[in-house]
């Protein structure tokens, strides 16, 4: 994910005191043209679990704001694995020239530097027994949604809708599900629309699915309040989240994300008495 509030930053609780956990990085590799993965390492990695959440996050200290307080981003935990004995993460950043926080960092960090970074957490884990999956995102969602892809097990099945800046930015995703991937280029239609005239042609399953649903905020509602009334998803089997908004700087969307979650309320309210 890409400079996102995860949904327990509004609308919950207020937040419980991190830690915070060091580690170096040891790569850095442009994957696409858009996307920046960099690897970090270190002891303390081994003693944190990221857990069965394919959303895993860590939030990064990435600066300090005006207040003193840390300028935090979040990032989605895209892989782990032990290589002779250390444990490495790989966290991928949706970089868009010096647009952001997080991006311009992925850009010009280098192995060697050092990271401090809270968490890992996670709300999202595919169930392999759902009789089905729908995952809709945009770049940001990408790394979550191709790690959920990669986690389910032969048999499931899985549609996919990934919006990218173009074909050069499209990934291959390796799964051993019956994965039907969908790409959406930027300027060539939108993700709601192209997830209305899959299920138009009659291509998902008829029993409701699990949905893993995250990106722009706009979007995640609308789609949101569509699979809930055309798919007829409960909540139970839907994570749906606004990791960024159109026109809003991630400081901005931070404060108004407690309005969009009380709006999102609204709409399964008006579900339960429409």
């Amino acid at each position: 994910m890409t400079e996102s509030p995860k949904p327990d930053t509004a609308g919950g609780p207020p937040a419980r005191k991190r830690t915070p956990r060091h580690a170096t990085v040891t790569a850095v590799r442009r994957l696409t043209p858009h996307m920046v993965r960099v690897t970090v390492a270190g002891p303390e990695l081994a003693a944190l679990d990221p857990g069965a959440h394919t959303d895993a996050y860590v939030k990064l200290v990435l600066g300090e704001l005006a207040d003193g307080r840390p300028l935090l981003r979040t990032y989605t935990v895209r892989a782990v694995r032990d290589v002779a004995g250390t444990v490495e993460w790989d966290l991928d950043f949706v970089v868009h020239g010096d647009a952001g926080v997080g991006g311009p960092w992925a850009d010009r960090v280098r192995p060697g530097e050092a990271v401090t970074f809270m968490g890992p957490g996670g709300d999202y884990a595919p169930d392999p027994t759902a009789p089905w999956h729908l995952l809709i995102g945009d770049d940001s969602a990408l790394p979550a949604i191709a790690a959920a892809a990669e986690r389910l097990p032969a048999g499931a099945v899985v549609h996919a809708f990934v919006e990218v800046h173009g074909p050069e930015d499209e990934q291959a995703i390796d799964s051993p599900a019956d994965l039907r991937l969908a790409w959406v280029h930027r300027g060539s239609g939108t993700l709601e629309e192209a997830v209305r005239a899959a299920h138009a042609a009659g291509s998902f399953p008829a029993q409701a699915p699990q949905v893993f649903l995250h990106g722009e905020a706009g979007c995640v509602r609308d789609l949101r309040r569509w699979v809930r009334t055309e798919l007829g998803v409960p909540r139970e089997l839907l994570s749906a989240s606004g990791y960024w908004r159109r026109g809003t700087d991630d400081e901005g969307w931070r404060a108004a994300k407690r309005d969009w979650v009380a709006a999102v309320e609204l709409d399964d309210a008006a579900l339960v008495t429409g």
